[in-house]
C-alpha cells in the first residue's frame, strides 16, 4: 500500500471515530431533554414547572370557596394566565406550589360562564356575566313583564291575540333596540356575575344603584300619592313593583314598596295600534239677542262632547309612548255641540260686557282635532313633566292655535324644526317657543314648534288663531307639541287638563 493510500485510510477512520463521538455525546444531550413549562402571569414568567395539569388540579382542590359562592365543580387559572410548553435540560424547576402561591398571591381565579354583550345603537358596548343561559332567558322576560301586561306579553308570544271588534289593542311587533349576543368563556371571579334571574332583571332596571329605596304604606297612602311623594308617574311605579297591576289596587298599610327610580340598561320596544274613543271637548260661544235686557246671559244650547272613533299607531320605549302617534278617524260616535249663551245688549258707551272675562272652563285645543296625547302632566324619569305632549292631527307642520284669548310675552324660533332627538339643548330643550299671557295672571307655553312661527312679541291674539306649526325642534323624538299652563308666574305650572275639565 502506497503512502497516499495510507494517508487515505488514516483519514477516514478518523473521521468515524469523531462521528461515533459526536453521535455519542448528541444521545447523552437528548437523554437529558425534557418537556416542562413556562409560565406567565400578566406576561411576566413566574416559574417553570414539569406538569401544567398538576397545577391545574391544585388550584381546582384548593378552591373549595369559589365552587360554593357559585355551586360550580371546577375553578380555573386566572383569565391572564399563559402556560407554554418548552423541551429544555434545565436541572432546576420550580414546585407547582410555589408557582401556585405566587398566582393566588397576585390575581384571582376564574369559573366557566357566558359573557353577554350588549351593543347600543350608537355603538357604545358593555358586558354582563352570567352563570348559565337560563339567568339571561329568564330575566329578559322579567325586564318585559315589567313594562307590558304579563297577558299581553302571552298572547304576543304564543299568536293568540284577538283582532279589536270595537276598541281595544294590537301588537304587532316587540324587540330590544340593542344587539345582544352571548359566548361561553372564562370569568375572573373578582368581576360581577350574575348567578340568577332576579339579580339580573334588578340590573336591567335600576342600573348600578346600590340599594333600591322602598317605602311603607302608611293609612291613606295611594299608588298614585306615593308616585307623587317619590318623583314617580305611576306608570313607573308598576315596572318597580310588578306585584301591582294597576294603580287602583289597594295598598295594604304595613306594605313596604320599590320607590327607586328605574334606569334601565336596555331597550324594550313593542310597536301597537290601539282603536280607542278619543272626547272632543266642546267649545262655548255666546250671541247677542237685543230683544233682551242689558246683561242679560243664559245658556240656552248646552254644550256636549263629542266622541270620535280612531285608530292610533305608536311604538312604546321602555313603557314611554312616543311622541309620534299616526292617527287614523274611524267613526264619529256621538257629534260635538258647543255651548251657546245668549246674552242681552251691551250698556250704552261701553266696548264690552259688564262682567270680567271668565277664562277657566272656556279655552280652545291647541290643534286640530284627530290629536292624541302622547305624555301627560306629572313625574317622568324624575323630572317634573310639567304639561302635555299633543301629536297626531297631521304631525309636522299641523297647526298650532292660542288656547286663548292674549299677549304673546315670549317667541324663540331659533331651533332647526327638526331638532337632534332627547338632551338636544336648542332653545332649553323646548326648541321653538311662545309664550302668552292672558286675562286673569294665566300664561300658556307652546314647545317643539316649527321654525315657521306666526306671530311676534308684544301680538294680540285670539282663541283659537293660528300662532304657528307642529315640529320636531329641541329635545324631541318626534313631531308634537309641548303645551303648558301656569298661573301668576310663568313658572307656577300646573296639570293643563283641568282646564277642559
Amino acid at each position: 500500500m502506497n503512502t497516499k493510500s495510507i494517508i487515505v485510510t488514516i483519514l477516514i477512520t478518523l473521521i468515524a471515530g469523531i462521528l461515533v463521538i459526536i453521535s455519542n455525546i448528541k444521545d447523552k444531550l437528548y437523554e437529558s431533554i425534557s418537556t416542562y413549562y413556562k409560565v406567565y402571569l400578566n406576561g411576566k414568567n413566574i416559574g417553570i414547572i414539569d406538569s401544567e395539569d398538576k397545577l391545574y388540579k391544585l388550584i381546582d382542590n384548593n378552591q373549595s370557596e369559589i365552587k360554593e359562592k357559585y355551586n360550580v365543580d371546577t375553578v380555573y387559572p386566572p383569565t391572564n394566565l399563559k402556560i407554554l410548553k418548552t423541551n429544555t435540560y434545565m436541572d432546576e424547576l420550580d414546585t407547582v406550589e410555589e408557582v401556585y402561591n405566587k398566582i393566588e398571591e397576585d390575581e384571582n381565579f376564574a369559573i366557566k360562564g357566558y359573557v353577554v354583550k350588549i351593543t347600543k345603537n350608537d355603538g357604545t358596548e358593555f358586558n354582563i356575566n352570567i352563570l348559565d343561559k337560563e339567568v339571561l332567558y329568564n330575566s329578559a322576560r322579567r325586564f318585559v313583564k315589567a313594562f307590558l301586561n304579563e297577558d299581553e306579553y302571552e298572547e304576543y308570544i304564543n299568536n293568540e291575540q284577538e283582532e279589536i271588534v270595537e276598541t281595544g289593542r294590537f301588537i304587532e311587533n316587540m324587540k330590544f333596540a340593542e344587539n345582544i349576543s352571548i359566548k361561553e368563556d372564562y370569568i375572573d371571579v373578582n368581576e360581577t356575575i350574575y348567578t340568577n334571574d332576579l339579580e339580573l332583571t334588578h340590573f336591567l332596571l335600576f342600573g348600578n344603584k346600590p340599594e333600591s329605596k322602598t317605602y311603607k304604606v302608611k293609612l291613606g297612602d295611594t299608588i298614585e300619592s306615593i308616585s307623587e311623594a317619590n318623583k314617580l308617574n305611576v306608570e313607573e311605579f308598576l315596572i318597580a313593583n310588578t306585584n301591582y297591576k294597576s294603580q287602583d289596587t289597594l295598598l295594604r298599610v304595613g306594605d313596604k314598596v320599590n320607590v327607586t327610580l328605574i334606569d334601565p340598561q336596555i331597550t324594550f320596544v313593542y310597536d301597537l295600534y290601539e282603536v280607542e274613543d278619543e272626547i272632543v271637548y266642546f267649545e262655548k260661544e255666546s250671541v247677542t239677542d237685543n230683544t233682551k235686557a242689558y246683561g242679560y246671559s243664559e245658556i240656552t244650547t248646552p254644550g256636549q262632547n263629542g266622541i270620535n272613533r280612531q285608530k292610533v299607531s305608536y311604538s312604546v320605549t321602555n313603557g314611554e309612548r312616543s311622541q309620534t302617534a299616526e292617527v287614523t278617524h274611524i267613526a264619529t260616535i256621538r257629534e260635538v255641540v258647543n255651548q251657546v249663551t245668549t246674552k242681552g245688549p251691551r250698556y250704552p258707551g261701553t266696548s264690552g260686557t259688564i262682567d270680567p272675562v271668565n277664562i277657566t272652563g272656556d279655552w280652545g285645543w291647541t290643534t286640530n282635532k284627530g290629536y292624541v296625547i302622547t305624555s301627560y302632566w306629572g313625574w317622568r324619569w324624575g323630572k317634573m313633566h310639567n304639561g302635555i305632549d299633543i301629536s297626531g292631527a297631521g304631525n309636522l307642520g299641523s297647526p298650532i292655535y292660542a288656547a286663548g284669548d292674549g299677549v304673546v310675552t315670549y317667541v324663540y324660533a331659533g331651533c332647526p324644526s327638526s331638532g337632534n332627538g332627547y338632551g338636544d339643548p336648542c332653545g332649553g330643550g323646548m326648541g321653538n317657543m311662545i309664550t302668552i299671557k292672558h286675562e286673569n295672571g294665566y300664561y300658556t307655553k307652546y314647545g317643539h314648534m316649527h321654525q315657521k312661527i306666526e306671530v311676534s312679541v308684544g301680538d294680540s291674539v285670539k282663541k283659537g288663531q293660528r300662532i304657528g306649526s307642529m315640529g320636531n325642534s329641541g329635545s324631541s323624538t318626534g313631531p308634537h307639541i309641548h303645551f303648558a299652563v301656569s298661573k301668576d308666574t310663568e313658572y307656577n305650572y300646573f296639570n293643563p287638563m283641568s282646564l277642559y275639565k
